[in-house]
């Protein structure tokens, strides 16, 4: 295999985000940095850092600031995965709905063929504050969870640790794909259409609810976990840009039905 070859696999790596959520100690985003770098992922998003910059990420970085000169810092989750397709949030406990688990090694196995199908394809991996990790919310935004194997009698991981496993296994599945000479495609055939990034399946979600609320399906005094379950079932479909959009227009027709009814009552 010729050496083009060999650097088109690894560059699905370039299409992989580690997305780092209100990180309270800055050596620990440097810890992260060198973890990235040791395995050639370059694309790190930093959300409402407490201290960025800060000499103590320079530090930890050893190496690895060229990392932390492109890091991009935003306010807020949305905007870390707006042009993302597929979104894994990091996970050491189970929650009250249960949702679709991985563990690092089948988390390579489906982003990295992922990040390879198409340049636009980006996928972000999420990690969240060190002393609680993300919200219940922040994990509703993701397609799975991925779940670090440890011991029960000492499961905590360091942050910059998670992230050079989960980054190891990342790199691990470019170079299986690499041995293998082409990247299986996700659905075994190569898919017509891009996948829906966040912000469009935001906007459906958003459409959905004020819909489901107009048809006295969903009461929003009493939600219960209505929405959470229907963000689960439908993001296990990855649906791409068509979907969505045939969805909202089945939405938009709904909503067109209601008011007419109202109109004439």
């Amino acid at each position: 295999m010729n050496r083009w070859i060999h650097g088109a696999y690894l560059q699905m790596l370039d299409h992989i985000r580690i997305v780092l959520v209100n990180t309270t100690h800055p050596g620990n985003i440097g810890a992260v940095a060198r973890a990235m770098k040791n395995m050639g992922l370059s694309d790190l998003c930093l959300v409402e850092p407490k201290l960025f910059p800060h000499e103590a990420a320079t530090a930890r970085a050893s190496g690895a600031t060229d990392i932390l000169d492109r890091a991009r810092v935003v306010p807020d989750l949305a905007a870390a995965l707006e042009d993302c397709q597929l979104v894994v949030g990091t996970s050491a406990r189970g929650r009250h709905i249960p949702w679709p688990v991985i563990d690092p090694h089948e988390l390579g196995a489906i982003a990295a063929p992922l990040a390879g199908a198409a340049a636009s394809t980006r996928v972000a991996i999420l990690f969240g504050r060190e002393d609680r990790g993300l919200t219940n919310d922040e994990l509703h935004a993701c397609h799975h969870h991925v779940h670090i194997p440890s011991v029960d009698s000492f499961s905590s991981l360091n942050l910059g640790a998670a992230v050079q496993v989960i980054c190891y296994e990342l790199r691990m599945a470019a170079l299986d794909a690499q041995r293998a000479d082409q990247a299986k495609p996700q659905w075994g055939t190569p898919w017509d259409i891009e996948l829906a990034d966040h912000a469009e399946l935001e906007r459906l979600f958003e459409h959905l609810e004020r819909t489901l609320v107009g048809i006295d399906f969903l009461d929003p005094d009493n939600p219960r976990q209505l929405m959470p379950r229907l963000r689960r079932l439908l993001l296990r479909a990855l649906p791409d840009k068509v979907e969505v959009n045939v969805l909202r227009g089945i939405l938009t027709a709904v909503d067109k039905q209601v008011a007419g009814a109202k109109d004439k009552a």
